[in-house]
C-alpha cells in the first residue's frame, strides 16, 4: 500500500495583490419583487387564454395567478420595511407609489374574478389585469426591481 503525502500549503497574498472586491450585496426585497409581476403577467396571459377559449380552467388560474402574487407582494412589502429599518436606504418614491398603486388595482382584481361567470374576467377583469401589469412594467422599466436606493443615491 502506497501512502501519499499532503504538502502543506499557505495562503498568504502575494505581493502587490489586492483582495478581490465582492459585489455589492442585493436588498432582500430587490430579490423578491420580479415574483409578483410575474404572477400578474402571468394571470394576464390566463385572462387573454379564458377571453378566447371561455374554458372556466383558466378563470381559476387567473384567480390563484392574482391571490399568489398578492401574497408574494405582502412579502416584498416586508422585507422592503425591513430593508428600510435595517439598511443604509430611504425609499425610491416613485416607483414604491407605482408598486404600490399595481398592488391596489390587483386586489381589486381579484374580488372581480371571484365573481362567478363570463363577466368575472370578460372586460372588468381582463381590464384590471392590463391596467396592474403597465403600471408594474412601468415602475420596472424606469427604475429596475428595487423600491429603494442606497442613501446618497436620487430616486
Amino acid at each position: 500500500m502506497k501512502h501519499a503525502a499532503i504538502a502543506e500549503t499557505t495562503f498568504e497574498p502575494v505581493a502587490g495583490q489586492r483582495p478581490v472586491v465582492l459585489a455589492r450585496a442585493r436588498a432582500i426585497h430587490q430579490v423578491l419583487t420580479p415574483f409578483p409581476v410575474a404572477y400578474f403577467t402571468a394571470a394576464l396571459a390566463t385572462d387573454l387564454a379564458y377571453w378566447r377559449t371561455a374554458e372556466v380552467m383558466w378563470e381559476r388560474f387567473s384567480v390563484w395567478l392574482i391571490a399568489g402574487g398578492l401574497v408574494m407582494s405582502a412579502l416584498v412589502a416586508l422585507a422592503a420595511v425591513f430593508d428600510l429599518a435595517f439598511g443604509r436606504q430611504r425609499p425610491a418614491w416613485f416607483r414604491a407609489l407605482g408598486y404600490t398603486a399595481g398592488v391596489l388595482v390587483s386586489l381589486l382584481n381579484v374580488f372581480v374574478h371571484s365573481r362567478d361567470g363570463y363577466t368575472a374576467v370578460v372586460p372588468t377583469g381582463l381590464t384590471l389585469s392590463v391596467v396592474a401589469v403597465a403600471i408594474l412594467l412601468l415602475c420596472v422599466v424606469t427604475g429596475g426591481w428595487t423600491l429603494t436606493n442606497r442613501r446618497g443615491a436620487r430616486s
